[in-house]
């Protein structure tokens, strides 16, 4: 079973070398513990989007009322609710 959380992107880095976007990277806060992953995959990424994270990867960008309910359940989960 693989799991991929959401994230919210803080900042983008890119390098000026690389032209198709292979080597994009951001800062990518997962409740406060903030992590940096490829954005090789979702070149439409900006900061201030969700994205869901797996194995150091975005894979897609969530839109914000999905990341807050995907969240949410995460966190009643957490508690025991």
């Amino acid at each position: 079973m693989c799991l991929a959380v959401p994230g919210q992107l803080l900042s983008i880095h890119t390098q000026p070398d690389d032209l198709e976007g292979l080597f994009r990277s951001g800062r990518v806060s997962f409740g406060g513990a903030i992590r940096e992953v490829s954005l090789a995959c979702v070149p439409e990424a900006q900061v201030g989007d969700y994205v869901i994270v797996h194995a150091g990867f975005a894979l897609t960008v969530l839109d914000t009322e999905e990341a807050e309910r995907t969240l949410a359940a995460t966190a009643a989960i957490a508690s025991g609710s």
